[in-house]
């Protein structure tokens, strides 16, 4: 598949999940929709794996998968608190911004030159951020709490992308993914089961966001592995655009002036860094 197919296509998954994840997470504890979801995605993987015949891949790999389910799981625990906390729009577009500058970073640091279309997208993604920061609540509301824990996530999301994006063996990236979900399970699980317990009180939302969750990891494994980091994780870094769509037209959010301008700023640099 094309790695601009494969990255847009992650970016819509993850979009959708996240959204399902979001309402799931006003209704029920974050702890509970990720103990929830992650070994769902781990076991489904593991036999996705087994079925296709995918052989085991090196060592290193799946150690790279860990690591990334590590830092995963702090970025998806604080972004879905911070969905919870709302502005849903406002939220996913500050950590789908985050997440993209901190691969082109690495990049940086890797001798990539940046050119001018990608600074000027940098610079996009910094000051659309920095709007959608600024966002006092009215009249005592707690409507902009969510977006300091949003960037938090951005940067966590950001690592993400770049430890999963070192393992290259295409073969058996679906163990490479299992590690990922199964590393986070075994530190969410215990965790869940001592403060809140694992029974749900949104089941249909928190299951159904689960395949949001498998798809956009699968389909940003593949970007990478056939076009490399930068594409694949600034590509699959769009996933705010749907999710923010979805917030509008069902939970009819409403975003400030500054703020559509920070969605726009965000969205458009994060468009220019992706096409460099």
């Amino acid at each position: 598949m094309n790695p601009a197919v494969s990255g847009l296509l992650s970016a819509l998954t993850y979009g959708v999940g996240d959204f399902l994840s979001g309402v799931a997470s006003r209704r029920d504890s974050p702890l509970r929709v990720v103990a929830l979801t992650h070994p769902i995605s781990a076991v489904m993987l593991a036999l996705l794996a087994w079925g296709l015949g995918q052989p085991l891949p090196p060592a290193a790999d799946l150690g790279w998968g860990v690591a990334g389910g590590w830092m995963g799981l702090v970025a998806v625990l604080a972004f879905y608190r911070a969905l919870a906390l709302g502005p849903m729009g406002a939220v996913s577009v500050a950590a789908g911004a985050l997440s993209a500058v901190v691969p082109v970073i690495f990049g940086l640091l890797g001798g990539e030159v940046l050119g001018r279309q990608g600074g000027l997208g940098a610079l996009g993604v910094l000051v659309g951020t920095a709007l959608l920061s600024l966002h006092p609540g009215e009249h005592g509301e707690q409507k902009g709490h969510g977006v300091p824990l949003a960037l938090v996530a951005g940067l966590g999301f950001g690592f993400f992308f770049v430890l999963l994006g070192q393992a290259q063996d295409e073969g058996g990236m679906l163990w490479t993914l299992a590690a990922a979900r199964l590393a986070s399970s075994v530190v969410i699980l215990p965790i869940t089961l001592k403060r809140v317990g694992l029974k749900p009180q949104a089941p249909a939302l928190i299951f159904s966001s689960a395949p949001g969750d498998l798809l956009g990891n699968l389909f940003y494994l593949m970007a990478v592995q056939g076009g490399g980091l930068a594409i694949g994780a600034l590509l699959s870094s769009l996933y705010p655009a749907f999710t923010t769509l979805l917030a509008v037209m069902l939970l009819r959010e409403r975003l400030k002036a500054r703020q559509w301008a920070g969605v726009l700023l965000a969205m458009l640099g994060a468009t220019l860094l992706s096409a460099r």
